[in-house]
């Protein structure tokens, strides 16, 4: 039995898995993003971003991280992050969506990658350095592996820490993004990893 006020597995095992979720699940349902309309037990109704309604469920198997709203100024330097953004002609990023991984998971995962959260985006993994002031934001300074690079942050960009979530979290009008699930018989998609936004709309 799931037991109600269980916290969901250590942050550090799912961001594990929510940064792998997309190779290990590439015959089954890709990311899902979307909003929890109605609860019953471990299963639950979400509305997707682009209107479908899906039925979904939880196990005690499932590896929920919460995202919580924060800043950069919040960002330590060395911090290790996750940069969803689109590429600029000068080989900067346009960030849409910045968020602080867990220390637990420093440098898996390190670099970039092609992401689905718009047409043409990306997914970095990188090193935060510094930030400056810039005409409409802030320019911040990453590196990685492979090499360092330039990010801008504008007023639009969602910035988030990732952090423990507890099933209570799972609630109508709660905004999340599933990583890796599981086409069941019935048609129902078992989770298995998702952030939850803890009074916020997962950004990437």
């Amino acid at each position: 039995m799931y037991k109600p006020n269980k916290i969901l597995r250590v942050v550090g095992a799912a961001a594990v898995a929510l940064l792998f979720a997309s190779a290990a699940y590439a015959q089954q349902p890709g990311r899902i993003r979307g909003q929890i309309e109605k609860m019953d037990g471990d299963a639950f109704l979400v509305k997707t971003r682009d209107g479908a309604t899906l039925k979904m469920k939880i196990d005690d198997k499932t590896r929920v991280t919460a995202l919580v709203k924060t800043t950069i100024a919040d960002i330590k330097p060395d911090a290790y992050i996750g940069v969803a953004g689109m590429a600029r002609p000068d080989g900067s990023i346009d960030a849409f969506s910045i968020h602080v991984l867990p220390a637990a998971i420093r440098g898996q995962g390190e670099g970039d990658r092609p992401w689905d959260a718009r047409p043409g985006s990306s997914m970095l993994n990188t090193y935060f350095q510094s930030s400056v002031a810039a005409a409409n934001g802030q320019m911040l300074t990453v590196k990685n592996k492979d090499g360092e690079k330039k990010v801008m942050v504008s007023g639009t960009t969602a910035v988030a820490m990732a952090a423990p979530a507890e099933r209570s979290e799972l609630k109508p009008g709660a905004q999340i993004i599933v990583f890796g699930s599981e086409k069941q018989p019935d048609n129902t998609v078992l989770i298995k990893s998702m952030y939850v936004g803890r009074g916020i709309t997962p950004g990437m």
